[in-house]
Parts: structure tokens; C-alpha cells; sequence
């Protein structure tokens, strides 16, 4: 399928709610292993669920799936500290696996999405009473949890990101779709 299909999905994206959406080449997604120490050393979710380290897959890992792609989407979500800064992150989270599926039925049967931060989808993950994951049709993996060093991919393609000095500054959110 040519590439210009995936403008059409990239513009559904920005209608719902992304503030950014582009189409990349897999070879500027760049994976490394400290990115998982960040999440093993400095994040409290760490262990504490299916879509986190250590249940995902390495950064080594993670490359030799990108690579299987000719094509990817990044997407970027700005969202400001207000009320519902929460809610839309959610609705972003929420409407790229809607897309994935969409995707899915429209061909693109490697589609796949990894996207930001912990899973939110439930208030505790199974994995803390030994049980399989209630929504594994839904649940995906962060990028960091999968060793894709968000930063340097963002600034590869052009976009905006650095570290935030307080909670009350715009996040800079990043998900990435595998398209073929």
C-alpha cells in the first residue's frame, strides 16, 4: 500500500484528539538498554504490571521487531496541566488502540502500537494477585518499557520534548505505531 494511506489515519488521529501525528521511517526509532533502568530506577510502577518492565520486551528485542517495518506513525499529544489533564490522556491512550484495530482491519495486519507510560487501563493489574491481564486486547506496552528512547526518536522526527523541571508544565506525550 503506498504511503500516502497513512495520511488518512494520521488525520483521524489529529480529529480525535492528538496534537501531532507523522508518518516515520522505523530506522529513526532509537532503542537502548538504560532506558528500562530509568523505568527499573526511578519509576514506582516499576514490576507492578503486565504493560512494564520486567514482563516486556528488551530494547533488543524491541529492535528486532522495528526492524521487520518499512513504515511507522509518531504521535504527540501536548497536554497542559488543567482540569482533565488525566482524562485526555486516557482518551489519547484509548483512541490509538481503537486505530491500531482500525488499521488492523484496513490491511495493515502488522499494526501494532506501543504507547506512553504505565497501563492505566485498570486501578490495579492482575499481576499483583497472580491473575492474567483482563484486558490484553487493549493493554499495550510504553515505549520506554520496551527500551525505545523517547526523547532522541521524537527529536529525530522533528518534534519538541525535554524534561519537565515541574508537574504544572505541558507534557509532551509520544506514541508510536509499526505499520506494514
Amino acid at each position: 500500500m503506498p504511503d500516502s494511506d497513512l495520511e488518512k489515519y494520521c488525520r483521524q488521529a489529529i480529529e480525535k484528539g492528538a496534537t501531532h501525528a507523522k508518518q516515520i521511517d522505523p530506522g529513526s526509532v532509537v532503542t537502548a538498554p538504560w532506558v528500562r533502568w530509568k523505568c527499573q530506577f526511578g519509576c514506582t510502577e516499576y514490576g507492578k504490571g503486565y504493560c512494564c518492565p520486567p514482563d516486556t520486551p528488551t530494547p533488543e528485542q524491541t529492535r528486532a521487531v522495528i526492524d521487520c517495518y518499512r513504515r511507522a506513525i509518531l504521535f504527540h499529544l501536548e497536554n497542559p496541566k488543567a482540569p482533565g489533564r488525566g482524562k485526555r490522556f486516557r482518551h489519547f491512550h484509548d483512541m490509538l488502540i481503537d486505530l491500531e484495530g482500525e488499521l488492523f482491519k484496513d490491511g495493515y495486519y502488522k499494526t501494532f502500537v506501543f504507547v506512553a507510560g504505565p497501563c492505566l487501563i485498570c486501578k490495579e493489574c492482575a499481576k499483583l494477585s497472580g491473575n492474567p491481564c483482563k484486558f490484553g486486547f487493549r493493554a499495550r506496552p510504553s515505549m520506554e518499557s520496551c527500551g525505545i528512547d523517547v526523547f532522541q526518536t521524537a527529536r529525530n522526527n522533528g518534534f519538541f520534548i525535554v524534561p519537565l523541571r515541574e508537574r504544572t508544565e505541558t507534557r509532551n506525550i509520544y506514541s508510536l505505531m509499526l505499520v506494514d
